[in-house]
């Protein structure tokens, strides 16, 4: 398995996160969360998109799901 792209909330644009998940590569976001910095992991495995925050596995059908949940989150600019 390859390293995991790890970036900062915001660092990169939401087509840019797809476009890495959509590759097959994972991808670490590190963000702030409280106080503390947390690190949230997507990934998608070819038919589902899967953000593992430090509370909770979201799981999304599509793109347009994910790319929500990523401008929502504030993951992606």
């Amino acid at each position: 398995m390859t390293d995991p792209l790890v970036v900062e909330a915001g660092e990169m644009t939401t087509e840019a996160l797809l476009d890495a998940l959509d590759s097959g590569t994972r991808v670490v976001v590190r963000t702030e969360f409280l106080g503390s910095e947390h690190e949230v992991t997507l990934r998608h495995d070819g038919e589902t998109y899967y953000c593992d925050t430090p509370t909770r596995l979201h799981k999304h059908q599509s793109a347009a799901e994910m790319r929500k949940c990523l401008e929502r989150q504030g993951y992606g600019e």
